[in-house]
């Protein structure tokens, strides 16, 4: 109830009347049943303007922090990140990574639509980095379908670091899904989770037309910190003379 009032009374008109979007791809989405909506991750605006855009709910996973404020304000944040559709995740340990793995997972069976940032957190300059397999884990889990999503344009729309978004008209894209039931029984094996999580990122990189870089976003903020500081990192993020990062063609069919 308060997730349809949020998408059709509260929030929702507001931003569809403010940030149009073009979207396209949208009959790619299952009108039934479970499946992951895996996007790249461009800003926090993200998580506000795709789920306006299907038709069925998409459900999140979001930093445990936003739940656990005290006082009015804490008591807001939970309300209203609760309302558009997110679930909290406790990040703080391996048991914990696991148990928000299985929320995800249990989610999907029951047949919602969970979305999901492969990259792990936002992109910090517009690039798109490499994926975590927890993705990989939550398909081969709950045998649904991967239906790869990007976003173009929020990152002007709320810079990181922004308080206020800025007018801009978006557009969303969904792919076409992607079925891993070949590697039914496999979950587990890592190299099989690299193989699917690879395929999702260069779906993404297709959609989007976006730089891909072989590192971790976190990772890339790291450098990208002890650059600004002026300090050497260990590991360029780009080294120079050479042509950047691409993933190797998809080896879908």
């Amino acid at each position: 109830m308060l997730y349809r009032l949020m998408k059709y009374v509260l929030l929702g008109p507001l931003l569809r009347l403010l940030w149009p979007a073009k979207v396209t791809g949208r009959e790619n989405i299952p009108e039934t049943g479970g499946a992951i909506l895996a996007g790249n991750h461009l800003a926090v605006a993200d998580s506000f303007f795709m789920p306006l855009r299907v038709p069925r709910k998409v459900t999140f996973p979001a930093k445990q922090e936003y739940f656990t404020e005290k006082g009015p304000k804490g008591l807001l944040k939970k309300w209203f990140f609760t309302g558009v559709g997110q679930f909290p995740i406790d990040r703080s340990s391996g048991s914990a990574a696991q148990a928000a793995l299985d929320t995800a997972i249990r989610l999907v069976r029951s047949g919602h639509l969970l979305g999901i940032y492969p990259e792990g957190t936002r992109s910090p300059d517009g690039r798109l980095y490499k994926g975590k397999t927890g993705v990989a884990r939550i398909a081969l889990e709950s045998r649904a379908p991967v239906i790869p999503v990007v976003m173009v344009g929020t990152d002007k729309v709320n810079p990181i670091g922004s308080k206020m978004w800025r007018p801009r008209k978006l557009e969303i894209r969904f792919g076409r899904p992607l079925d891993f039931s070949r590697y039914e029984g496999l979950a587990g094996d890592r190299f099989i989770e690299r193989s699917i999580t690879d395929e999702i990122m260069y779906a993404l990189m297709e959609l989007s037309g976006q730089e891909y870089v072989d590192i971790y976003a976190a990772k890339a903020k790291e450098l990208i910190a002890a650059d600004e500081a002026g300090v050497r990192p260990a590991v360029p993020l780009q080294p120079e003379g050479r042509e950047p990062a691409r993933l190797p063609e998809s080896k879908a069919g």
